[in-house]
């Protein structure tokens, strides 16, 4: 299975991301944009694994109150266009122990420098520049372990364990 550690997305801040993504197709920008139901917060890409039960108890460990997550600025790596997201030294937090624990339990990931983002457009093609973004807040209750696989062409993101963040 390929996985990756996420924040998913409030419907709101979703929405919200869509009227953006809207904005940009008018604008003429192209690329393979992300599916509205795809948008959330990578914590960590893990890749192709069979250790679910391990990053389970991984991520079951994860000690974290519930925090605020706003969006930002657009920006880009590349031909990868992204919305700028910011949980402040929660998020931080979060990030570190999600790589700590896998890497407790001996699961390998992606090490690199962790950049909050929400990828937007893959591959993007055309003037995005000057285009102001949506200043969206959630709370985050909860990360998720996400699955990711191809089906009918398209790519499917499906939640398949969850951490609820408790107030300590």
């Amino acid at each position: 299975m390929r996985l990756f550690v996420a924040v998913r997305l409030s419907d709101e801040m979703r929405d919200s991301i869509e009227k953006l993504i809207e904005d940009l197709r008018k604008k003429g920008v192209k690329g393979k944009y992300t599916l509205p139901e795809n948008l959330h917060l990578t914590l960590c890409f893990i890749g192709e694994s069979e250790e679910r039960d391990k990053i389970e108890k991984a991520l079951s460990r994860i000690n974290c109150s519930p925090f605020r997550l706003s969006t930002g600025e657009l920006g880009s790596f590349g031909d990868l266009l992204w919305l700028g997201a910011d949980g402040g030294r929660a998020l931080e937090s979060v990030v570190l122990q999600v790589r700590k624990n896998l890497a407790q339990e001996g699961i390998s990931y992606d090490r690199k420098k962790f950049r909050p983002h929400i990828t937007l457009i893959r591959k993007a093609k055309g003037n995005w520049r000057g285009q102001s973004a949506p200043k969206g807040e959630m709370q985050v209750f909860r990360i998720s372990l996400m699955k990711s696989e191809r089906i009918a062409g398209k790519m499917v993101y499906t939640e398949i364990y969850e951490k609820h963040l408790k107030a300590y």
